[in-house]
């Protein structure tokens, strides 16, 4: 599962995206890191060009609605 993924599901606090990103960094995965985040482009737009605390926002509220 895709930090995302487990981040919708209740399953892991926002904060662990860091050691997600650390992972990826130590890998030779040779996907994106939005990819491997299982982050879309919109919600990676927002990551770059706002911060951690819109890309949390966005995530949050996608995570209302699943419930």
């Amino acid at each position: 599962m895709t930090f995302k993924e487990k981040y919708l599901a209740g399953e892991v606090p926002f904060e662990e995206i860091d050691d997600y990103i650390e992972v990826w960094n130590n890998s030779n995965d040779t996907c994106t890191l939005a990819q491997f985040l299982g982050l879309s482009a919109d919600e990676e737009d927002i990551w770059i060009e706002d911060s951690d605390g819109a890309l949390k926002e966005m995530l949050d509220k996608e995570r209302r609605k699943g419930k």
